[in-house]
């Protein structure tokens, strides 16, 4: 994950933008749904910490480790046969349950 910070053209508009890494595009899974969307929410999470929003931030990444931790939702990567979708769910409903706290 990586922030990026770059000036656009002469109007000296700065803008910072947040983006996972990846090694491999698994162009040949598009439309599967079987991508860990934990690197785009850990990279928001980030971003959110370099805009001083670090409550925020620290919150998703709160989230994200419990689930994986948990170890009930998984994606296929890390041995499991949840969906993008149902990760996703799992982080939102475990975002829900950190507010209730």
């Amino acid at each position: 994950s990586r922030c990026i910070n770059a000036e656009y053209g002469s109007s000296g508009i700065n803008a910072e933008y947040g983006e996972p890494g990846a090694r491999h595009t698994w162009m040949e899974m598009k439309g599967m749904y079987v991508a860990n969307p934990s690197a785009m929410v850990l990279s928001g999470a980030f971003m959110l910490k370099h805009l001083q929003l670090h409550e925020a931030g620290d919150v998703l990444i709160k989230a994200v480790k419990r689930v994986i931790n948990r170890g009930e939702v998984r994606s296929r990567d890390l041995g499991g046969s949840c969906t993008t979708r149902e990760m996703t769910r799992a982080f939102l409903a475990e975002l829900d349950a950190i507010h209730s706290e």
